[in-house]
């Protein structure tokens, strides 16, 4: 697909995303939601953004483009995506995010969520696509306008985040939580999640401090990717709080990363794999994506349970997951180690709220995972079974055009050249027993990532630099 990515459709302000771009994504799925609406009634569609500084622009150009096909449009406000997720499923029906998730703050996107509460699936983003490769921008082309008289109507929703808030503390043991007296230091970034997870953790009984808590669509404090580079702030309100945990969110609150109460971060793939091992059990499966770590594979591998494979991005890992569901295979937990993990059993959806009120969870002495005891635990408790393992990352940007092809022919060539196992599920993934290391495009950003992980730190890094490497070789020789 030309115009939804691995995770909705995501661009710079002014460049890719503009009002009259987000109004004909908006026009064309507003089309498919019409069309296949068959209750009684007007359609209706669901509308939220995060903080960021255009987000009321286009906010204001998504209902525009939701009416004019017909559609009437419930108007959330700032609210995390899960929040407009729960939503949509409540009320069933479906919902526009207006967010860029992890993005800098000059990027805003939009994701598309069904009348379950689900990102919509392949086929049918493919509908809403091919009704915005048809428009011209002046809209003279596509799906039909409704008549005068019968055009939608928006009103606002005042009660989306309290709604929200009480759904995750209903879905979880918010009495073992409280008994367990936590200190959670939180850092929201800025962004949707300010105004939902301070009250939510308060309403479970912890005692919360909070840095970056102020929604604030310039991101003053960090950057909204939760990354430890951008949250030097909450490792130190962890020290000078005594926190027992610190919780980071990215821009719309889909991702929870952790940090213990030394104030040092925890890797978010051994975060997946503690809660993995805690709900896994024999014949049950697990699904992430093709950057997976060893540390979920020795979960799924403990719990005698399988685990499947995708491309990176949700919209993989739901499909998947759907998939599995339909043939009547469990699947407790899914998801991939940036801190974007679902609970298919609670909704099928990444929630960085629902996440961190699990971690919280296993803090307080609930799930059995093998080698750590019961009771009351640590952070560094709960994870130490997944230890042991390093990670690097890098990214390396692009022009676009024959620059960009230049990289993906030297990933390839890199490949070809190498003495492991090769993965082709999503850009080239090189296996050398213990040890591995990705490179593939990123679907949001000019950019091509490389991933590595080995049992040391330096093996690590002789990985991902040797792919960078060529990768930066192969533009300079252009």
């Amino acid at each position: 697909m030309e115009v939804f990515g691995s995770s909705g459709v995501r661009g710079v302000v002014g460049d890719l995303m503009t009002p009259a771009f987000v109004g004909r994504v908006a026009r064309a799925a507003g089309a498919v939601w019409r069309d296949s609406h068959d209750g009684p009634g007007r359609p209706v569609a669901a509308l939220a953004r995060d903080t960021r500084r255009t987000g009321e622009t286009f906010a204001d150009a998504a209902a525009a483009g939701l009416t004019s096909v017909g559609l009437d449009v419930h108007r959330l406000g700032v609210v995390p995506t899960p929040g407009l997720q729960a939503y949509a499923e409540s009320e069933g029906v479906p919902g526009l995010m207006v967010t860029a998730s992890h993005n800098p703050p000059e990027y805003n996107g939009i994701k598309l969520i069904g009348g379950d509460g689900i990102e919509l699936d392949r086929s049918e983003l493919e509908r809403v696509e091919a009704h915005v490769r048809a428009m011209r921008s002046d809209g003279a082309v596509g799906p039909g306008y409704a008549a005068w008289n019968e055009t939608g109507r928006s009103r606002s929703v005042g009660d989306a985040r309290r709604r929200y808030v009480e759904s995750v503390v209903e879905a979880v043991d918010h009495g073992a939580i409280a008994a367990a007296d936590l200190t959670v230091a939180l850092d929201p970034g800025h962004g949707a999640g300010a105004l939902t997870s301070p009250d939510l953790f308060r309403e479970l009984g912890c005692e919360v401090v909070t840095v970056n808590a102020t929604p604030d669509g310039h991101f003053p404090g960090r950057n909204p990717e939760p990354v430890p580079e951008n949250l030097g702030d909450l490792g130190r309100l962890v020290r000078a709080a005594d926190a027992d945990v610190g919780i980071a969110h990215d821009g719309d609150a889909d991702r929870a990363v952790f940090y213990d109460a030394a104030g040092r971060p925890v890797e978010g793939d051994a975060t997946l794999a503690a809660l993995a091992a805690a709900d896994l059990a024999p014949g049950d499966a697990t699904v992430s994506a093709v950057n997976v770590s060893q540390r979920l594979v020795e979960a799924a591998r403990g719990a005698d349970a399988d685990l499947e494979l995708t491309p990176i991005g949700s919209t993989h890992i739901i499909t998947r997951i759907e998939e599995l569901q339909a043939e009547g295979t469990r699947v407790p937990v899914a998801g991939e180690g940036n801190g974007g993990v679902l609970f298919p059993p609670y909704r099928l959806a990444r929630d960085g709220a629902y996440t961190a009120a699990r971690f919280c969870e296993l803090l307080a002495g609930r799930g059995d995972i093998a080698g750590v005891a019961d009771g009351p635990r640590t952070v560094r408790e709960i994870v130490a079974p997944f230890d042991g393992y390093e990670n690097v990352r890098l990214n390396v940007s692009h022009g676009g055009g024959t620059e960009r092809e230049a990289m993906l022919d030297a990933i390839e060539a890199h490949a070809a050249a190498a003495d492991a196992d090769v993965t082709t599920i999503d850009g080239y993934r090189l296996d050398f027993g213990d040890s591995w290391v990705l490179a593939r495009e990123s679907g949001t950003e000019p950019l091509v990532r490389v991933y590595a992980e080995a049992p040391s730190r330096e093996r690590a890094e002789e990985l991902a630099h040797a792919m960078r490497d060529d990768i930066l070789a192969a533009t300079n020789e252009g």
